[in-house]
């Protein structure tokens, strides 16, 4: 604990940086306000019931002193909250968790006490509140100044203000302390309005040794120095934002910088040993920030724009306003032991944050139940950014996945809206999932499409402009896409439609008015995706929608009980053979009909997957598109013949198309030559053989793995094991030989066992080709000897991405006892950092042998888990999903159900139980349709 010297000393010279000069300030707040002994609670109770904080008490500046004891691992800090009272109360309501508070007082805009007592103050941790009373009513229409005392210990996890530790070479652990608020973590830190309409400017004010340095979202203006040796570091007052955008750290790290062409200071941290691996994210950064002031046509609003490599962070990033911070893998990367894929990553989660500055920080939605507004868009800028930035990396051929993953989700019951009520922390963090991320990015992609680049990237500059430093809502994207907004703004002259003209001048697109608002009501507030059925009736499409399920069959009662009121407004592309033009239509009926030209012998929908809805061939469709591939496949693009592929295989597992339509499909992909429909068929083929292999079922196993290695032969021996060639080349390169050597291909062990034992002797002075590196490990890790080598590698690199590498091949391990030691190990969190804990969960149940270990693992630590990744996160979302996701049962089935039944208060709360419940019931499923067509097509094969 810190002592009461030391927490005088914090207070002492405590000064007010907002709307007040700045002298007066000083002189008004040079004394601590009058001390006293806390008088009792007497009859008060809390003064409100509502988890929303009530809305009559606004916060219009925050200045935070803070001294984090990087010794002691406590801080100490004050806040005093300038505040706007629009109702008459004698009551100050805001959050605060796991905070010590020590004194509250209340002055008035002259900064007068109103007490000559230190004021009660109530606690409701359920609502992770407290209530402030003050004798003398706080009048509407004034302002006041609440200042507060509070101490805490640095928190062990990864939200909050918290403790993070890196080790140096010499083996000596040094601690920073960083803070991770999004979405409700800011009230750990400091006593505050912790919702994201409430925002604020901010001036903090740290306190450190001189051994280390301070970053929060500002520049330091001044630092100075105070008794017992400590410096202040004194940051600039921020723009109005929320508090979950708040952010500083205390660290000793070193950085790269360079500016931008508008004159942002970009600058990149990390750890003093891992410096010459931040200069890739400085080019990255850079080129970002000016790409998006210009997309965008608004300037980045800060001085300075931080990036800085946080050695324990739960998720991939952080968008901080001016301090983003990152996981080591998302801003660090080393030429010598990170892949493409690695830079890539970096690259993408760049442009993510990046993005976020403006859609997110600029403009915040109202309600964390429109968090797809910041992270939809972002996901969806990650393509645009670094497709103009970077192309040579080829993005674009990434989107369709992340729309596939997308699908997935949404085609279980279980999905969400879009826009979803959420009301407490577990149900705000459950928000950050795929269908916010990947549905939300794969919606926008389809509306650009619709309305045009031009005008959409119009309306989100318009979007921009009259949302900043404010919140928004959906309506209010729709409305700026729209070209509409209100009667003021339409006389004022602003260049947009008044809301009743809006339906006169709406866009035209194929000559049919289009009402934006309506449309996208029906993509944003309904849950799960639509089946659109094809059939060709001569010069006719007879069209049809459903809701698309993957866990409900046609055949089942509760189908039409699933299928009710389900209808969407569907954005239609489809081509023919007759010509280039892509055509389109929009559908609002559940069933419709359109005319073709005359003569056309196939028709593709959905023209290069860029709307969010399956499509299914009926009467003989799939027969014509099976054949087109098998004879002309370039008549389609690479994005439509990897939508096929998807599409076939989703309709398999949804009981609209036999197993064996699907596999004859991707016959044709022996003459493919681009890399993603040859990724996409094989990633099904492997994703069965992985289904299989957990089964006892050792002859269907070993059929279907020799039959992916004959199919794929040709491919498998065009591989060299180097890092040379396109983006594309090198990704097939690494999935190809990481599959072959999983299904012990004798020319792929042999080379990587070659490659292995070259590494193994040249003890650290040889680095293997990035691209092949995780197959060679993983090969390497089946003996003792190569295990145990990459387990001591693993703890000595300082490159987070060779460590990524390491411990995937450790996982793939065929030693139970191995596996197991793993899982402790990351379960005590110091050789195996806890933030990779539940990736490591992960793969150990991606391994046959791993599967029940993981289950049982996550069974047995459950409280830990939750203790330690808090509920409803993605973590803990991502291991419930993970080490069930390969069940195919009814007895695994059962088993999942009845520990969760055990868990039921936890469990109730989490959507992420139903979902795992609906994945491994498709699974069964999928297991009770198709394994004896797969079994029977394969023995055709094989003949």
């Amino acid at each position: 604990m810190v002592s009461v010297g030391l927490l005088m000393l914090c207070v002492s010279a405590l000064s007010l940086a907002g709307s007040q000069p700045a002298q007066r300030s000083q002189q008004a707040l040079s004394s601590p306000p009058p001390a006293g002994e806390q008088p009792p609670l007497g009859n008060l109770s809390f003064p409100w019931s509502r988890l929303r904080l009530p809305r009559y008490i606004i916060p219009l500046h925050y200045h935070l002193r803070l001294h984090p004891n990087l010794t002691s691992l406590h801080f100490t800090g004050s806040v005093h909250i300038q505040i706007d009272v629009q109702n008459n109360t004698n009551w100050v309501v805001l959050h605060s968790k796991g905070l010590q508070i020590s004194k509250a007082t209340i002055l008035d805009q002259d900064f007068a006490h109103l007490s000559d007592k230190v004021l009660p103050v109530l606690h409701n941790p359920s609502h992770e509140q407290i209530g402030i009373f003050s004798p003398r009513v706080l009048s509407s229409g004034q302002t006041y100044f609440l200042y507060i005392e509070f101490g805490a210990e640095l928190v062990e996890g990864f939200y909050g203000f918290y403790k993070s530790t890196y080790r140096t070479s010499a083996g000596e652990t040094r601690v920073l302390a960083s803070t991770h608020f999004e979405p409700t973590s800011a009230r750990m830190a400091f006593p505050c309005f912790d919702e994201p309409s409430f925002k604020a400017n901010f001036s903090v004010w740290i306190r450190r040794t001189p051994e280390f340095i301070s970053l929060s979202n500002m520049p330091v203006v001044k630092t100075v120095e105070v008794n017992d040796g400590l410096l202040e570091d004194q940051f600039a007052p921020s723009v109005r934002m929320s508090t979950y955008l708040v952010a500083f750290v205390v660290c000793d790290f070193k950085s790269v910088t360079a500016k931008t062409s508008s004159g942002v200071q970009v600058s990149i941290y990390a750890a003093p040993e891992k410096w010459l691996q931040t200069h890739y994210a400085l080019e990255v950064a850079v080129k970002m920030l000016d790409f998006y002031e210009e997309y965008f046509n608004i300037r980045y609003p800060l001085p300075k724009q931080d990036l800085i490599a946080i050695p324990d962070f739960q998720s991939g990033a952080m968008e901080n306003w001016g301090l983003t911070t990152y996981r080591e893998t998302s801003l660090l990367f080393d030429p010598l032991t990170s892949s493409v894929s690695d830079k890539l990553w970096v690259t993408m989660v760049i442009g993510h944050e990046l993005a976020h500055q403006w859609f997110g920080n600029l403009v915040t939605m109202e309600w964390w139940n429109d968090i797809w507004l910041n992270e939809g868009f972002a996901r969806y800028m990650e393509y645009i950014s670094v497709e103009a930035t970077h192309p040579d990396l080829k993005v674009e051929e990434y989107l369709l996945h992340t729309c596939f993953a997308a699908v997935g989700h949404d085609s279980l019951n279980s999905s969400r809206p879009i826009s979803s009520p959420a009301e407490n922390p577990t149900q705000i963090k459950e928000m950050f999932d795929t269908v916010s991320y990947d549905k939300g990015a794969c919606v926008l992609h389809m509306l650009r499409h619709f309305l045009t680049d031009h005008v959409f990237q119009s309306g989100i500059v318009r979007y921009l402009r009259k949302y900043s430093y404010r919140n928004a809502h959906n309506q209010d994207l729709w409305d700026s896409l729209a070209n509409t907004c209100s009667e003021e703004d339409f006389i004022s002259g602003k260049h947009c439609y008044s809301s009743s003209q809006a339906t006169k001048n709406a866009y035209l697109f194929a000559g049919e008015h289009l009402n934006l608002k309506a449309m996208m009501k029906t993509w944003t507030l309904q849950k799960g995706i639509p089946l659109v059925t094809v059939s060709k009736k001569g010069s006719r499409l007879q069209l049809r929608q459903e809701r698309f399920l993957r866990t409900v069959m046609p055949s089942d009662p509760l189908w039409s009980t699933v299928q009710k009121g389900f209808l969407w407004h569907i954005p239609l592309t489809y081509k023919t053979d007759t010509s280039n033009t892509i055509h389109r239509h929009l559908m609002t009926t559940p069933t419709d009909s359109i005319h073709i030209e005359e003569g056309a012998s196939w028709v593709k929908v959905n023209t290069d997957m860029t709307g969010y809805y399956v499509v299914h061939y009926e009467d003989g469709g799939w027969d014509v598109i099976n054949k087109l591939l098998t004879e002309n496949h370039t008549a389609l693009s690479y994005k439509d013949r990897t939508h096929l592929i998807h599409n076939a295989f989703q309709l398999v597992t949804a009981g609209h198309l036999p197993l064996n339509k699907a596999l004859d499909l991707i016959g044709y992909l022996k003459q493919e030559t681009h890399t993603v429909p040859l990724l996409q068929g094989l990633g099904y083929l492997e994703a069965f053989y992985h289904l299989i292999e957990k089964r006892d079922e050792a002859d269907l196993t070993h059929n279907l793995g020799t039959y992916i290695l004959k199919f794929f032969r040709a491919v498998i021996d065009q591989q060299t094991w180097s890092d040379s060639g396109t983006v594309s080349e090198r990704r097939l390169r690494s999935e190809v030989l990481s599959l072959a050597c999983h299904l012990d291909d004798p020319s792929c062990l042999e080379r990587a066992h070659q490659h292995f034992k070259a590494w193994l002797q040249a003890n650290g002075t040889l680095n293997l080709p990035t691209d092949v590196a995780e197959t060679v490990y993983s090969v390497g890790a089946r003996d003792d000897y190569g295990w145990i080598s990459l387990l001591h590698t693993y703890k000595i690199s300082p490159s987070a991405a060779q460590k990524n590498k390491i411990l995937f091949a450790l996982t793939n391990s065929r030693d139970i006892e191995k596996l197991q030691r793993l899982l402790e190990m990351g379960l005590e969190g110091k050789v195996i950092r806890l933030q990779d804990l539940s990736r490591l969960i992960l793969m150990v149940a991606r391994n046959p042998r791993g599967q029940n270990l993981a289950w049982n693992f996550v069974k047995k630590n459950w409280d830990t888990l939750v203790q330690k990744f808090q509920l409803g996160s993605f973590c803990i979302r991502n291991i419930i999903i993970g080490t069930t996701g390969q069940f195919s049962s009814p007895e695994e089935l059962a088993e999942v159900q009845m520990f969760f039944e055990s868990i039921k208060d936890q469990a109730s709360q989490l959507r992420a139980t139903q979902l795992a419940l609906d994945n491994i019931q498709k699974n069964v499923r999928w297991v009770q349709r198709n394994l004896e067509t797969l079994r029977n097509w394969l023995n055709e094969q094989m003949k």
